[in-house]
């Protein structure tokens, strides 16, 4: 029975420790992606592709979903 008990705790905590890595994984990438678009933004602004406001308005809210997430991992 405790062997059991004992192959059950470490699957559950393996299967616990892959979604957490995915997760961060995920997360991590999630906060690259949004600093990409700032980028891709700015570069539009830049070359005048989209108006100047409308574009930081992006920007700004790019920016606050950025923070957001990083606050969100860091509270983890």
């Amino acid at each position: 029975m405790k062997k059991l008990f004992l192959s059950i705790a470490t699957l559950s905590l393996m299967s616990f420790t892959s979604i957490e890595i995915y997760q961060n994984y995920v997360l991590g990438e999630s906060i690259t992606t949004i600093q990409d678009m700032k980028e891709w933004m700015t570069q539009d602004i830049e070359s005048g592709n989209i108006n100047p406001e409308l574009g930081q308005t992006y920007i700004d809210n790019l920016e606050q979903v950025e923070n957001d997430l990083i606050k969100y991992v860091n509270n983890k």
